[in-house]
């Protein structure tokens, strides 16, 4: 092996031009592939950990997924019946027992539950009106279910519980508003009742949508200012494993009968965009690597056409097939192993360089620079695919090489 190795070393200094370019065409693909995939990865895990932190990873709600089955598709099921022109019946919105659902939930390994009781409310404050959405929750169990705390840029959450009709507005809602901390305003609801509300607290998530219209206020409060007393229409749970979230909710579901929500499916529409993402940037990627590719198989294509006369030589010595293959298969391996190490150095210092690079605007959600992902998986995807690809490029022209015919080739030469 030794030998076949000092013999392929050989074979590509004497063309160190066209080696070099090969070298070159891989390395250069690798790179883009490792400073591309740091890119999309970056910001793909980095809005995923946006949603996951503002977002319950599950939610239960009090709707149903379906509507329930009638009488005659039950007493005839598989049957040829249809049933049309039914009307919802009027079902008091809200979950049933919920206070034993909670309590199942908790008993769970890994699982932290919230009851809660979303409304909507006009807030007033002076001659202006803004339309919002209040939650109302119980602060101890709600700040273990979700990072409101940490995303508070003005009072506590705990501050609900001591002040009377307290509310903590997101900093957007405040601004249409135009209140501070320490202000109140008017809460009007759809069922007619008013309340005056003081903001004890202002939170900022990084998510305009939330941020403009959201607000937090006690669940008694909400209750009270929403007409529906002891009513509870949202259950939001947080997993330790994120990863339980879809498979945790079909299981939840089909034990409580109301519907239930990961938060993979309430953001399907944004996970099917980061597949095409990936997509493209794996056809870009490959292309390139592709590119390269051919470069390796015209490198080894010419070597075997120039070196017709010593593969015959070496035949004659007692090499097998088998060592010839090997010895065009080892030079373009060591092209591509050569461009892969390159590749993963320049990469690396691609995405350094990336990392300099500033917006000089910074977003909402306090980032003004690149999201990058360093993961040693992405070195080793990238170098795996490009030294895969120097082997398929080296196969070809290696097993013309071993089917040369010693012979024939020494009597040619003659």
């Amino acid at each position: 092996m030794k030998l076949l190795l000092d013999l392929a070393r050989g074979m590509l200094a004497r063309r160190r031009r066209q080696t070099l370019v090969s070298v070159a065409g891989v390395a250069l693909g690798v790179a883009f592939f490792i400073a591309i995939a740091a890119l999309m990865r970056g910001f793909q895990g980095y809005f995923i950990s946006q949603i996951i932190d503002v977002a319950p990873h599950i939610t239960v709600k009090d709707e149903l997924r379906a509507p329930p089955r009638q009488a005659a598709e039950l007493a005839h099921p598989g049957g040829a019946v249809t049933v049309s022109g039914v009307k919802p019946r009027d079902r008091v919105r809200g979950i049933r027992a919920a206070g034993d659902k909670l309590a199942m939930l908790e008993a769970m390994p890994g699982v932290a539950a919230a009851p809660l009781l979303t409304g909507q409310a006009l807030l007033r404050y002076g001659a202006r009106d803004v339309s919002a959405t209040l939650l109302g929750i119980e602060p101890a169990r709600q700040a273990r279910v979700s990072n409101i705390g940490k995303d508070m840029i003005e009072g506590r959450l705990e501050d609900l519980r001591a002040t009377a009709n307290g509310v903590i507005l997101g900093a957007g809602l405040a601004q249409r508003l135009g209140v501070r901390v320490g202000d109140t305003v008017s809460a009007v609801s759809p069922a007619g009742t008013v309340l005056p509300m003081r903001v004890t607290g202002l939170f900022r998530t990084g998510l305009t949508a939330l941020d403009n219209a959201q607000g937090y206020t006690l669940l008694k409060v909400n209750q009270v200012l929403q007409n529906r007393p002891n009513v509870v229409n949202q259950i939001h749970i947080r997993l330790r494993d994120v990863t339980r979230a879809e498979p945790l909710a079909r299981q939840i579901e089909a034990r409580f009968g109301d519907r239930t929500e990961s938060w993979e499916e309430q953001n399907a529409n944004f996970l099917t965009v980061f597949v095409i993402q990936n997509a493209v940037m794996y056809s870009v990627t490959g292309a390139i690597l592709l590119v390269a590719a051919f470069g390796i198989y015209n490198i080894v294509s010419t070597v075997v056409f120039e070196k017709t006369r010593d593969i015959a030589i070496l035949k004659s010595l007692g090499f097998t097939e088998r060592d010839i293959q090997l010895l065009f298969l080892a030079q373009g391996l060591a092209v591509g192993l050569l461009g892969a190490a390159l590749g993963c150095a320049l990469g690396a210092l691609m995405i350094e360089g990336l990392a300099q690079i500033r917006f000089g605007v910074e977003t909402p959600a306090g980032q003004d620079r690149f999201m990058l992902v360093r993961d040693w998986r992405i070195y080793a995807a990238a170098s795996l695919f490009a030294v895969a690809a120097a082997g398929i490029a080296a196969v070809i022209p290696a097993r013309r090489a071993a089917r040369l015919d010693p012979v024939q080739v020494v009597r040619g030469a003659a």
